[in-house]
């Protein structure tokens, strides 16, 4: 029996539908063995992030090296970083361990608003850590705020995914949750795009979706499926857990990590 095995590096959600506690449910979900980093500690629920604490670098560093020592990791993602040391901190082990299938979701903001990474600490994610990802996973106006590129239709987004690949990243897909009309992402390898398409969903139950779909695709690299197959079953993934998602909270409640 083939063990496939995925880290995450990420906050921790106390309401546990965003953060590493979604990754870990989705690597469950799908099969895949999953191991985790705390890089931030939040007080959160459906409302929003009341409070955060910051894990420091020499921890993030030491969770790392545990992980990767030991049990390792046959893909790695990345969530909510925090801050600039924190980023150079993960760069530079990502690098020691020679990590190859690297997922870089540049979580910026909380679904209630709160930012979760320092504005001094995006240069950073895109000359630190941009380089060593396989794939940068953006939303919409992450990717406008990484690129300072306006607009939301097709001929803008492929700009955006176009200069975030000219950072370094060797492919790009920006997320279409927050496009008008369908939810179509755009994958970017470098050479060609790719749509992938999906229904709108009407519900508030969206929460953890960023997550979620990164969390997903990881699991796809980590069982070496290509990165066209990877994308298209997150893509699956994350749409039917916004479909089947149910309440527990009166704000946004999270996706079905498990409706399968």
């Amino acid at each position: 029996m083939t063990i496939y095995k995925a880290l995450t590096i990420a906050g921790s959600d106390s309401g546990a539908g965003a953060g590493l506690q979604a990754d870990l449910k989705t690597f469950a979900a799908l099969g895949v063995y999953g191991t985790s980093v705390v890089t931030a500690i939040t007080a959160q629920n459906t409302h929003g992030v009341t409070r955060v604490l910051e894990t420091p670098a020499p921890v993030v560093a030491a969770q790392i090296d545990a992980v990767m020592e030991d049990i390792g990791a046959d893909a790695v993602k990345t969530g909510m970083l925090a801050n600039a040391r924190i980023i150079r901190t993960v760069a530079d082990k990502v690098r020691q361990h020679g990590i190859q299938r690297l997922v870089v979701d540049p979580v910026m903001v909380a679904k209630g608003g709160h930012a979760l990474l320092r504005p001094d600490a995006i240069r950073t994610l895109r000359i630190r850590l941009f380089p060593l990802a396989a794939v940068v996973t953006p939303n919409l106006p992450e990717a406008q705020a990484l690129t300072g590129v306006e607009g939301t239709g097709v001929r803008a987004i492929k700009e955006m995914a176009r200069r975030i690949v000219g950072m370094g990243a060797g492919s790009v897909v920006v997320k279409g949750g927050h496009r008008k009309g369908d939810a179509t992402d755009i994958l970017y390898d470098g050479a060609d795009f790719q749509e992938y398409p999906a229904p709108r969903i009407r519900t508030r139950n969206t929460h953890g979706t960023g997550c979620t779909y990164s969390a997903a695709l990881a699991c796809g690299l980590a069982c070496n499926n290509t990165l066209e197959t990877a994308v298209a079953e997150a893509k699956e993934f994350i749409t039917e857990a916004i479909r089947r998602a149910y309440s527990i909270g009166a704000g946004h409640s999270p996706v079905n990590h498990f409706h399968k």
